[in-house]
């Protein structure tokens, strides 16, 4: 039996600390955002942050998904066909995706209401990306029948904004 003292656990320096700090704040926006990988480069340093790929909760949505088509085939009159269903509304989609806005600042009415009227070119929100505000314009015209995205929120690129009807 030997004597030797058990080898010291190593304190992390303030070095350590920010890039453990920086590394907690890198992996909270590879939650928050659509991507499933991020990496990142400095100098001779890489680092690659994955998100876990979960199949089980993509095959339980799929057989939701599947069970929900069949009820719906069920319930639908002899003779009917998906080509039956209503169309979908036309909408203005976000264009990039970032935080979602409704109006110009706190506090103050939003720029789009349901019920209102919709020009091409009019504002109807803003899109915080990169810290930057970008003012999203409508490209159709018409009666706003519902306004999709919650102000506040992360919007992704493509998803619908607002729903119009054309007048």
């Amino acid at each position: 039996m030997t004597d030797d003292p058990q080898p010291a656990t190593p304190v992390p320096d303030a070095g350590d600390a920010s890039l453990l700090a920086l590394i907690d704040r890198l992996a909270h926006l590879l939650d928050r955002s659509d991507l499933t990988e991020l990496e990142v480069e400095a100098g001779g340093t890489g680092l690659v942050l994955r998100k876990a790929v979960a199949a089980a909760p993509a095959a339980v949505e799929l057989a939701a998904a599947q069970a929900t088509v069949a009820a719906a085939a069920a319930d639908a009159p002899a003779g009917a066909t998906p080509s039956d269903a209503p169309p979908a509304r036309p909408s203005v989609k976000a264009p990039l995706t970032g935080i979602f806005y409704a109006s110009p600042s706190p506090g103050s009415p939003p720029y789009l209401q349901a019920g209102g009227e919709v020009a091409v070119g009019q504002v109807i929100g803003l899109i915080e990306a990169m810290k930057l505000f970008n003012e999203i314009k409508s490209d159709l015209a018409g009666r706003v029948v519902r306004v999709v995205a919650e102000s506040g929120q992360l919007v992704k690129a493509k998803q619908p904004l607002v729903e119009v009807e054309p007048l």
